[in-house]
């Protein structure tokens, strides 16, 4: 292999390999996440006090519409991309993804779409051009969404490419794990994080494309004259809420179940036993995927569907909770009298279990019609989806990080300082968002710039809450930054109780590995032996 002779551009820029891949995706995942935590310090800044203090209402709304937007589809997907990425052929035993071409472009789609998504922004902010950025919410529910400048079409262009490059990156790992396996790793000895990707694949197949034409009828009934959801031409604006829900309740489940499965691979290291329950997993990771197609509709309770829709709607959901309750069981019963130890990717992992169980507590309250009437569109739905996607989905990514980070760099981190970042986020995003569930259940509705002072005192603790979370988000990019220039040499097996093949490769992984297909030993397989 000629690789040592690459230049700089030639490999970051051209890579077709799986690790680089990996790692583009991860610091382009990093960087967003960065971008939408200064809209979210905005916004808590703007909240503070009550009154209008900082910025425009205009502006707010802005910053909450593109905080959502960069956060789900610039930090939260291409970060488990990027983690599939770099894992998925490291734990099958195989030597690439199966597309490597297309790998390259689903990445380097992401940064030219992002780049349009804030183009009206920037163009806003540095230049007084045009009206600013999107702000009729992430969710783009017209007539609002369609009555702000030209920002929609850009907002619209971005939305499809983000789509472009997520079904090009699904459809590489369904045909990676289906055809790149090596002998011996049958679907039911995979590690669960493979598991659960090839499922969010099939899911990101599915919406995806659903998504992009929600948005192409938003598009051309601003600029085409047609009337999908416009009343005036007998369209209807909530038949856009159906289509974008059917997409939109998918796609919260596409950002969990990677996230599932990094935890499934962590807790088991930690804990020094076996995962309890593997085949369950696999079967409720189904599940939770099937059901999150039938259930869209929780998202509307209060638009006026008939008793019927909101009954069946409301049974549906609360019927997302077994499945995921099963995998809750098997976490605690995996950790149950298991030798365990409190490194930094398990407590991030335990902390992920913990706080993600209480964002789903409050989701199946949201699930109850009579209770959603009180809680929709207040501070209580923005407590719930914030548990889940910081302290579920982000605090996994984080968790992952720090497991894989010494196979990646070939040097340990700092455990003190993981310590720290980890007990600071937790603490201070309990800060932020715990105290929004009664604010809601007191009345505070979402996405307002001011609001009554009886909230005030904890819309402060909130935005303390907030700032200190934003800021120790740094110390990680320190750790990040320090494991790469140097530190402990990591051995081969990281952690000693780990199991897997990527823990057979040295550290730092080789830039090629697997280019024969390794030969399965005991203690391999990530769970089970190899003879059942």
């Amino acid at each position: 292999m000629a690789d040592h002779k690459q230049s700089f551009f030639a490999r970051w820029f051209y890579s077709t390999n799986h690790k680089d891949i990996g790692t583009l995706y991860l610091l382009f995942a990093l960087m967003m996440f960065f971008i939408g935590g200064a809209m979210a310090m905005v916004i808590r800044a703007e909240l503070f006090q009550p009154g209008l203090q900082l910025v425009s209402p205009e502006f707010f709304n802005q910053m909450t519409t593109t905080h959502a937007l960069v956060m789900i589809f610039g930090a939260v997907m291409p970060a488990f991309v990027g983690l599939a990425n770099w894992m998925i052929p490291l734990q099958i035993g195989a030597p690439d993804m199966a597309l490597p071409r297309m790998n390259n472009w689903s990445f380097w789609i992401m940064p030219f779409a992002f780049t349009l998504l804030l183009t009206p922004l920037i163009l806003q902010l540095l230049f007084g051009i045009g009206s600013g950025g999107p702000a009729g919410g992430w969710t783009l529910y017209p007539p609002l969404s369609l009555q702000s400048g030209t920002s929609t079409a850009f907002t619209i262009f971005a939305i499809h490419l983000m789509g472009v490059s997520s079904i090009m990156g699904a459809i590489n790992i369904i045909a990676t794990v289906l055809n790149m396996r090596a002998p011996g790793i049958d679907l039911l000895k995979m590690p669960i994080f493979v598991w659960t990707w090839l499922i969010t694949a099939f899911l990101l197949i599915a919406v995806m494309p659903v998504l992009a034409g929600s948005v192409t009828m938003l598009l051309t009934d601003k600029f085409f004259g047609t009337s999908f959801f416009n009343a005036a031409g007998g369209g209807d604006p909530v038949m856009y809420q159906h289509i974008f829900w059917f997409f939109g309740h998918p796609e919260v489940y596409i950002m969990i179940l990677p996230a599932f499965g990094i935890v499934s691979e962590i807790i088991p290291t930690f804990a020094r036993k076996p995962l309890f329950g593997y085949q369950a997993m696999v079967y409720a990771t189904a599940s939770i995927a099937f059901l999150s197609f039938i259930v869209w509709a929780h998202h509307m309770f209060t638009v006026g569907m008939p008793l019927g829709g909101e009954l069946y709607f409301m049974y549906a959901t609360m019927l997302i909770a077994i499945p995921t309750g099963v995998k809750v069981f098997n976490w605690v019963t995996t950790l149950w009298r298991g030798s365990i130890s409190f490194e930094t990717p398990m407590l991030f992992a335990l902390g992920f279990v913990i706080m993600f169980t209480i964002g789903g507590f409050s989701g199946l309250m949201l699930a109850i019609v009579p209770a959603d009437f009180q809680y929709h569109d207040t501070y209580f739905v923005v407590a719930h989806f914030h548990y889940v996607l910081v302290t579920g989905a982000i605090f996994a990514i984080m968790a992952g990080a720090y497991y894989w980070l010494p196979k990646w760099t070939g040097h340990m981190y700092n455990e003190t300082l993981g310590k720290w970042h980890f007990w600071l986020s937790t603490i201070f995003v309990n800060l932020l968002f715990f105290p929004q569930h009664f604010l809601g259940l007191a009345g505070m509705q979402r996405r307002v710039p001011d609001y009554n002072p009886a909230f005030a005192d904890f819309n402060m603790w909130s935005s303390i809450g907030g700032f200190g979370f934003g800021l120790a988000q740094l110390l990680f990019v320190y750790i990040v930054w320090s494991s790469i220039r140097g530190g402990v040499k990591a051995e081969a097996r990281v952690w000693p109780s780990a199991l897997g093949l990527e823990w057979t490769v040295p550290s730092p992984a080789p830039h090629h590995t697997f280019e024969k297909p390794p030969v399965i030993k005991d203690g391999d397989l990530a769970h089970g032996d190899i003879t059942h």
